[in-house]
C-alpha cells in the first residue's frame, strides 16, 4: 500500500435486467450473503447496499431496481427512485447475461443511461456459460450502442476477472472519506435484512402462485431477558385471501417451511439462536395505495 496515496471512496449502482447475476455479484466481492437471491424480477426493492472495504478505498454498491417500464404506483415511484440514483452515483455497472445476448430490456435501460453525464462500465456476466469465441461479436455489438468507460466480463458464481473489475472500480472513484466501518457491509438496519430474509422465502418456496405483490413487516425483535435467544415476530402481507391459504399452506406447512428456512439465515446473520414468528395478513391492492407504500418502508423524502 502506498501511503502517499489520498485514500478513494464512491457510489456504484448496479444495473441490469433480472436474472443477469446482481445479487450473486454483491454476495461475491462482499462475502456474505445480504443481498436476496431470487430469479423473479424485482425482489429487491430498497437500495440494498454492499460496502467494499480495503486500505485504499471503499466502494459503496447500490443496488437500483425499478429500471423498466413502471405499471402501477409502485413502479412509478420505483422509476423515479433509480432516475435519481443514476446521477447521483460516481459510476454505474450496467450487467448483462453473457448467456441471453442483447434484449428489449437492454434496449430501455441504455436509452435511460443516455440521460445521464455518469461513467458507465459494461459487465458480462456468466461468461463460464457460454464458448469464449462468442464473446468478442457480444463485446462489439454492445459497443455500437453506447460508449461504455470499460467492458468487463465477469463470471460472479465462479469469480472469474472480480479482481480486476474491483481495480478498475477503484481507479475510477474519487478521493473521498470511509463512509462505513471496515466491518460494515451493508448500511441497512438488520431488520431490513431480515425481512428481505423472509420474503425471499416466501417467494422461493411459492413460486409463480404468489407475485410480487407481498410485503413483510418487522413488528418486534428483541432479546429478551435471561434468554440467550433473539425473538423476531414479522407479518407477511398479501393481497388476496386466495393468496393467503397459499402462503399458510395445508394444516401451515408453507409457512412453517418459510420460517424453518428464514430462521437458520436469520441466525446466521445474528450470529444468535433466534424464535421466529411470523403471521399472514391480506390487506387488499396495498401497492396501489400510496399511503401504505409509506408504511411499508418506500418512502420518497428519503431518496
Amino acid at each position: 500500500m502506498n501511503h502517499n496515496q489520498p485514500y478513494k471512496s464512491g457510489f456504484v449502482s448496479i444495473i441490469g435486467r433480472p436474472n443477469v447475476g446482481k445479487s450473486t455479484f454483491i454476495n461475491r466481492v462482499i462475502g456474505q450473503k445480504i443481498a436476496i437471491m431470487s430469479d423473479k424480477p424485482q425482489t429487491t426493492r430498497n437500495k440494498i447496499q454492499g460496502v467494499y472495504t480495503t486500505n485504499q478505498s471503499q466502494t459503496i454498491f447500490i443496488d437500483t431496481p425499478g429500471i423498466h417500464k413502471p405499471k402501477h404506483k409502485l413502479g412509478d415511484f420505483m422509476m423515479k427512485v433509480a432516475q435519481n440514483t443514476l446521477k447521483e452515483v460516481d459510476l454505474v455497472l450496467f450487467m448483462i447475461n453473457a448467456e441471453e445476448g442483447y434484449g428489449r430490456g437492454d434496449e430501455f435501460i441504455i436509452e435511460r443511461l443516455k440521460q445521464t453525464n455518469t461513467p458507465v462500465f459494461l459487465i458480462i456476466n456468466k461468461i463460464d456459460q457460454i464458448h469464449p469465441d462468442e464473446l468478442l461479436p457480444l463485446i462489439e455489438q454492445y459497443k455500437k450502442l453506447y460508449p461504455f468507460k470499460e467492458i468487463v466480463p465477469i463470471s460472479a458464481l465462479q469469480g472469474n476477472n472480480i479482481d480486476t473489475l474491483l481495480q478498475q472500480i477503484e481507479d475510477l472513484l474519487p478521493e473521498g472519506p470511509q463512509y462505513y466501518p471496515e466491518d460494515q457491509v451493508t448500511d441497512h438496519p438488520e431488520r431490513f435484512i431480515i425481512t428481505e430474509l423472509i420474503r425471499e422465502k416466501v417467494l422461493h418456496l411459492t413460486r409463480e402462485e404468489i407475485p410480487h405483490s407481498i410485503a413483510v413487516v418487522m413488528d418486534t425483535l428483541e432479546r429478551r431477558e435471561n434468554n440467550a435467544a433473539i425473538y423476531v415476530g414479522a407479518t407477511i402481507i398479501v393481497e388476496r385471501n386466495s393468496q393467503k391459504g397459499i402462503v399458510i399452506g395445508k394444516q401451515g406447512s408453507m409457512l412453517k417451511e418459510v420460517g424453518k428456512r428464514a430462521r437458520v439465515d436469520i441466525e446466521a446473520l445474528l450470529g444468535s439462536k433466534v424464535f421466529l414468528e411470523l403471521w399472514v395478513k391480506v390487506q387488499k391492492d396495498w401497492r396501489n395505495k400510496a399511503s401504505q407504500l409509506r408504511d411499508y418502508g418506500f418512502r420518497e423524502d428519503e431518496y
